[in-house]
């Protein structure tokens, strides 16, 4: 069925069932998992006016993001490789075009269903940001299964 399944997490307890889900179904199908999370790039400055950050925190803030997010993935290929799933891989992508980060790890590691939890923005910043997952479900050409 399938071969290779892309799990993305954030670590919120809502990716964190999605990570349950892509593992139980890894199993179920002997499919090799890819867990990925998106380390996004840090601003230079926050606002205009505001004090523009030097090159060496700028680097600094960057290394800590992609350490955290780092460990966030390989904590979901510990937790599948406990769990019996025969090959999983840890993948940290630096963007802040999430979806399509998401999309275009899917495509480059060849899977064929990628997983994801609903993150249910509301109201306004609903609206200006759109959905990461919706735009994942609308422009992927691979199977996406969602998790409420």
């Amino acid at each position: 069925m399938y071969k290779r399944i892309l799990v993305a997490t954030d670590g919120s307890a809502l990716s964190e069932q999605a990570v349950v889900a892509a593992i139980d179904l890894a199993m179920l199908t002997g499919a090799e998992l890819v867990s990925v999370t998106v380390a996004h790039l840090q601003p230079y400055g926050y606002f205009e006016g505001s004090m523009v950050l030097g090159q060496r925190e700028i680097e600094a803030n960057q290394r800590q993001v992609e350490m955290n997010a780092q460990h966030l993935v390989d904590a979901v290929k510990a937790k599948a490789l406990g769990r019996g799933v025969k090959s999983a891989q840890a993948i940290v992508m630096t963007s802040n075009q999430v979806a399509e980060a998401l999309i275009t790890t899917a495509k480059n590691q060849q899977c064929d269903l990628i997983v994801m939890a609903s993150h249910g923005r509301r109201s306004l910043a609903r609206l200006l940001m759109g959905s990461e997952t919706l735009h994942v479900l609308t422009h992927s050409h691979i199977p996406v299964l969602v998790l409420r």
